[in-house]
């Protein structure tokens, strides 16, 4: 802990008064859930588990997440797992780089398993335990409303139940899902979010049951790693063509760790298709670009890193620089620390816009 120290940021660094909008957030043991869960999912889980989509009986059998997909040195001094000590997350990451506001983003199996029922409660129990375990704790926090999106009915009552406590900052999906998140069964999600202007916060990951891939199952780790970008990519076509941004116009999806450098081109691509094509999407009134320049956001970890930074700022700027949101991904092994994320130069207007002001705007921190 004293090299971290002795690294502090500057007085400089710390003017940028950073909001960063991926954190991850742990359990200290699946116990931590019990005071949130009735005596009948207590048992369940105790005694059959929580069933999940995936092909494991067992989740983490890729070498990025062992352990708990984190750094090193983000292990707390009381031995539980990254993320799961409030005190060390502010002494490594909120006091370390003057984070003003950090936004939770919990990786846990509640929305995931085949058990709808057990999911809502899950659910349910995790937005509880954010509450009590870190913002009503920390008030530089804001969790994500957990929800069993598969059954949009039960994910409405859980985000109108949530939507008035301010700890919270938006809803969160996951990019593999049982459908593509187009289809109008997930589209009661997106009319809440809309309603109560909470924007969507669509993470990398999850677990739909089928291959990731469209050729089937990978063989390499690599290639289950790099398939989590296109999973992405295929949300975002399937919102678009489906018209979700059509008939939601103030949705706001941002998207999370999903990578970025693939945009513009999707975008090209739909663009000329849909010229084409636009017969067959009567819905769509615009080009496929218009609307994802209007509803979606990107986070800036994982950071692209091509031979010559001032292609990261060339594709920025093609993004558009209001659109595009600082994240570290702390504690995770890939983290992006703020001083060096970027490896092009911004402007200070560009800095201040990427760093704070376009989460300010997107966010409700209030």
């Amino acid at each position: 802990m004293s090299e971290i120290l002795e690294a502090r940021p500057s007085v400089q660094a710390a003017k940028l008064r950073i909001i960063d909008s991926d954190i991850h957030p742990s359990l200290r043991s699946e116990a931590d859930l019990n005071p949130y869960l009735s005596e009948r999912w207590r048992r369940h889980i105790a005694e059959y588990g929580k069933l999940g989509r995936g092909p494991y009986a067992a989740r983490n059998t890729y070498p990025r997440f062992q352990p708990f997909l984190a750094r090193r040195d983000a292990f707390p001094p009381n031995g539980g797992p990254p993320g799961s000590d409030l005190d060390f997350m502010r002494q490594q990451l909120l006091d370390f780089y003057d984070i003003e506001y950090g936004i939770l983003e919990p990786l846990m199996p509640s929305n995931l398993v085949r058990n709808l029922e057990l999911s809502v409660a899950l659910c349910s129990a995790i937005n509880d335990w954010q509450v009590e375990a870190f913002t009503s704790r920390e008030r530089r926090l804001r969790a994500s409303i957990q929800i069993p999106f598969e059954d949009a009915k039960a994910a409405v009552a859980e985000i109108d139940r949530r939507v008035a406590n301010r700890d919270f900052a938006q809803i969160q999906l996951t990019s593999r899902s049982t459908e593509p998140l187009g289809r109008p069964r997930y589209w009661p999600i997106f009319e809440a979010a809309a309603h109560h202007g909470l924007p969507i916060g669509l993470h990398i990951g999850g677990e739909a049951g089928y291959a990731p891939t469209a050729a089937g199952w990978p063989s390499f780790y690599i290639e289950d790693h790099h398939g989590l970008s296109h999973s992405m990519q295929c949300q975002v076509t399937s919102m678009v063509l489906e018209g979700v941004f059509e008939r939601f116009p103030s949705l706001k999806i941002i998207m999370i760790e999903g990578g970025f450098a693939w945009l513009p081109p999707l975008a090209w691509r739909l663009d000329r298709h849909w010229e084409k094509m636009r017969g067959e999407v009567p819905q769509l009134k615009r080009p496929p670009s218009t609307y994802m320049r209007q509803n979606l956001w990107v986070s800036t970890q994982p950071m692209e890193e091509p031979e010559d930074p001032e292609d990261v700022r060339r594709l920025l700027a093609r993004i558009g620089w209001d659109r595009v949101l600082f994240a570290t991904d702390y504690p995770h092994w890939d983290f992006d620390d703020p001083r060096h994320a970027f490896p092009c130069q911004l402007s200070e207007a560009e800095r201040r816009a990427i760093f704070r002001g376009n989460a300010e705007a997107i966010y409700r921190f209030d």
